[in-house]
């Protein structure tokens, strides 16, 4: 489909657009003027991880192309929980938890949109607050049927395989339609847009916006993303895929990317690089061991949207130092990187190795060492007592375990 503004066209052609509410007169109002949209985020964690990365990227070309992009932090819904693709409830987080993950996400935020400009970072608890539950209850209680809300993807799926469902969480569609309602009013809002697990809860603020407000609004889902094989995008054995560096490295950060499927790096550069079409449509052209260019290029591009272009560089320094020696695997699932003040008496193998989180033991680790499993620098280790002294002038030293793991000790 072809559409008038800018903006549409952009996220379309790269993918974003699973389902539309009223889309093609958005296209006419958006074609002429300037728009509010926003995305709402809960903050369970004090960091996001990749999973958000898909709307933090629609908020960056609204924001990209003029329009006022709202980054909506659910420091009041938080409270309660999304219960949108869950399988139970969330744990409950307090007030003070929830702002400090505030604070440790806002810096992601401000690399996707201009914050200098006219982009907002909101809180919802600011209004939500406020709220006296009666009268809320008396307003908007009767503009949103139970009947209609049993109908959404997201609740029928947990009340089929007869999951617990709390009237808490039944509230939280009321509130983030809540919050549709408030931005409308308050901010000329008349877009929101989020994952396709939330089209119930825009669905329910459309229509509050238009039996309490009179107006229009206009809502877009992007589609659910996973791996090539099915699995949740993000997810890895070791955990989720931060966006926050003190989660998770920035080389770790880049390996994932550089490591993705052969048949998701097309889709990818579409979804999470700026990169223009034209280019990504002959990456996308690559195929069999050309292909690992293009998953560099993925990988460079991603950690330098989310990490600032320092960090990317140098993961790609690092990365391309362990591949161009031919006794490692090209192709690793983890790399870790530290940065020590190690003193003479505990600089060992032991401490590096443990420290660097590769194995699990030191017994395991003593092991490998017996089986020719460790190498320093490319070198086997041989040392029984397993000192690494003769090191300790470096300003960085690898550490091998097996083919499948890397560690890189910065010595400070």
């Amino acid at each position: 489909m072809k559409f008038k503004s800018d903006f549409l066209n952009e996220i379309n052609a790269r993918g974003f657009i699973y389902q539309g509410i009223d889309i093609e007169n958005l296209d006419k109002i958006i074609f002429k003027n300037k728009i509010s949209g926003y995305i709402g985020f809960d903050i369970t964690s004090d960091s996001l991880h990749v999973g958000s990365l898909i709307q933090l990227m629609l908020l960056h070309w609204l924001d990209f192309y003029g329009h006022k992009s709202i980054a909506l932090v659910g420091g009041g819904t938080t409270l309660i929980g999304d219960p949108s693709g869950k399988d139970k409830t969330r744990k409950i987080l307090t007030k003070n938890q929830i702002d400090e993950n505030i604070n440790s996400i806002k810096k992601t935020f401000s690399r996707f949109i201009d914050l200098n400009k006219d982009a907002l970072i909101i809180n919802n608890y600011d209004w939500l607050s406020k709220l006296n539950y009666i009268d809320f209850l008396r307003e908007f209680g009767s503009k949103i049927t139970l009947n209609k809300m049993l109908t959404f993807e997201s609740v029928k799926s947990r009340l089929d395989r007869e999951q617990p469902l709390t009237i808490l969480e039944f509230n939280y569609m009321l509130l983030q339609a809540y919050d549709f309602l408030y931005l409308n009013k308050n901010y000329n809002c008349i877009l929101q847009m989020g994952g396709s697990d939330q089209w119930g809860n825009i669905l329910s603020g459309v229509d509050l916006i238009k039996k309490i407000n009179n107006k229009n609004a206009f809502g877009i889902t992007s589609p659910l993303i996973t791996n090539n094989d099915g699995s949740k995008m993000g997810k890895t054995a070791d955990g989720a895929i931060w966006l926050n560096k003190d989660k998770i490295t920035s080389l770790e950060f880049f390996q994932f990317w550089r490591n993705v499927n052969d048949n998701d790096v097309s889709k990818f550069l579409y979804l999470f690089t700026k990169l223009p079409l034209k280019e990504i449509e002959k990456l996308s052209m690559l195929r069999d061991e050309e292909i690992n260019e293009a998953k560099k290029i993925l990988a460079y591009e991603v950690t330098k949207l989310v990490r600032g272009k320092e960090d990317a560089d140098e993961a790609v320094e690092i990365a391309d130092n362990i591949f161009s020696s031919n006794k490692i695997d090209a192709r690793l699932p983890y790399i870790s990187e530290k940065k020590l003040n190690l003193q003479d008496d505990i600089f060992t193998i032991l401490d590096a190795i443990e420290k660097l989180e590769l194995v699990k033991s030191r017994s395991e680790i003593k092991r490998l060492i017996k089986s020719d499993g460790i190498r320093v620098n490319d070198e086997l280790y041989k040392n029984n007592n397993f000192s690494l002294k003769e090191y300790s002038g470096s300003k960085e030293i690898k550490i091998s375990v097996g083919k499948k793991k890397i560690g890189i000790l910065k010595i400070q």
